[in-house]
């Protein structure tokens, strides 16, 4: 039979997303571990995930600094030793931290997880932050944290968060050049023996598991070698924003004005975040969205312009983000409030939303593409207690909203006296 290219293929829409479950399952210490048993190859991650973001910190730079600095020696290792251990297997060790959590993540071959876990129990039970290292690491980030001040976005999102937040809040505080100065190994092995412990901690595995890979994490984590009886919990702090909802950073010599517009908003618990994903995926949220077709398309006052809802454990806030000329600065908002407006005041065509939910269950299917995939969308809703009817609703929700739910929905949150409103640059 011969294909005639002339001819498009048929329009399907997604009727449901299959996803497979995490199972739960604890080790001997009772850290549960939660797997996707999925996909072909003999591969396997294993992310450990623990409570030490930047909200449980004391002090700027500690908990990124204490994640940084796991893979730079152990009380048995140095880091060449660490990264060849690692390396000789074809293996990868990555390292991360978020506002809430932070993580030690190993991707291996099934058959060589027995040699690498210990390394990855080195890691997670013995860093020692060397003081050569951490001088040259701290060195590092605070020329890094020079070169992106003269940058008016990077000045646009710190100042953001402080705007909405409160320079207090734990999501709000930012780093000063003094911080890279007042840190040192105390700090870091506080914060270390406080938050990387076994009642901290949850593993996330994904790939080909099999029985095997349990007995091999009870051997390595399931002790009570590294409990601890430290309290994990944070008193709720208060949001405290910005009274005054127009701020400008002033810069002579700025070329370009970084725009950011935005308020505290609610995380993925609320009942009103996932039809707030779908509105705001119309004014911002994708290329084709009514920001980027006016303002870049249309006016062509900026190369890229977005809008989100950023969901965090304790907060949320919605932002609207854009560098612009500066000549063009009061244009761009204005036309940013012009689009605010219309959602409030006019109802979406039919052909715009059913183009943003086929837009938008598509984006969900290729994001559970494989294990790895389904295991972090697994982690975005388990951090927040959430359940799997989290994703089925969901799909429901982007189906079967209608234009004056998202117009009342604008009514009720996209309020442009509601929004702080920061220009770093010129206006």
């Amino acid at each position: 039979m011969v294909i005639d290219r002339k001819i498009s293929p048929a329009f399907k829409t997604v009727e449901k997303i299959e996803m497979i479950r995490a199972s739960e399952k604890s080790l001997k210490n009772k850290i549960p571990v939660y797997s996707i048993h999925a996909g072909t190859q003999e591969l396997i991650k294993i992310e450990f995930l623990f409570s030490a973001g930047m909200y449980q910190q004391k002090m700027p730079l500690q908990a990124a600094t204490v994640n940084a600095m796991m893979e730079e020696g152990t009380s048995k290792m140095n880091a060449a030793q660490i990264a060849d251990a690692v390396d000789y297997y074809g293996a990868f060790l990555e390292v991360g931290v978020s506002q809430d959590s932070a993580s030690v993540v190993l991707y291996t071959l099934n058959k060589h997880l027995k040699a690498t876990l210990p390394v990855v129990e080195d890691v997670i039970k013995n860093a020692s932050f060397p003081q050569h290292e951490l001088e040259t690491h701290l060195t590092n980030k605070k020329q890094k944290f020079h070169v992106n001040n003269q940058k008016v976005a990077n000045v646009a999102r710190k100042r953001f968060s402080e705007l909405i937040f409160g320079e207090k809040h734990p999501y709000g505080i930012n780093v000063k050049e003094s911080d890279f100065d007042a840190i040192n190994r105390s700090h870091l092995n506080d914060f270390y023996k406080t938050f990387y412990r076994a009642n901290s901690c949850k593993i996330i595995l994904a790939g080909k598991i099999n029985e095997d890979v349990y007995t091999l994490l009870d051997e390595h984590f399931g002790g009570n070698d590294w409990l601890a009886q430290n309290n994990l919990s944070r008193a709720g702090i208060a949001v405290v924003s910005a009274t005054d909802r127009e701020q400008l950073i002033y810069k002579e010599d700025a070329l370009q004005s970084a725009i950011r517009i935005g308020k505290i908003m609610f995380n993925k618990t609320h009942p009103d975040f996932q039809k707030m994903q779908i509105l705001n995926t119309v004014f911002g949220g994708y290329f084709g969205s009514r920001l980027m077709s006016n303002i870049r398309e249309d006016k062509g006052y900026t190369y890229g312009i977005g809008s989100g809802i950023a969901s965090l454990q304790h907060s949320g806030y919605f932002f609207i983000s854009t560098e612009v000329g500066v000549d063009v600065c009061k244009n761009a908002i204005n036309e940013i409030y012009f689009e605010m407006d219309r959602l409030r005041t006019e109802l979406i065509a039919a052909d715009e939303l059913q183009l943003v939910k086929n837009y938008l269950l598509g984006t969900f299917l290729r994001s559970v593409d494989g294990p790895f995939a389904m295991a972090d969308r697994f982690k975005g809703i388990m951090e927040y207690g959430l359940s799997y009817d989290y994703f089925d609703n969901y799909i429901a929700t982007i189906k079967n909203v209608s234009a004056s739910e998202l117009r009342d929905l604008a009514t009720t949150y996209l309020d442009k006296n509601s929004m702080i409103e920061l220009v770093v640059g010129k206006k």
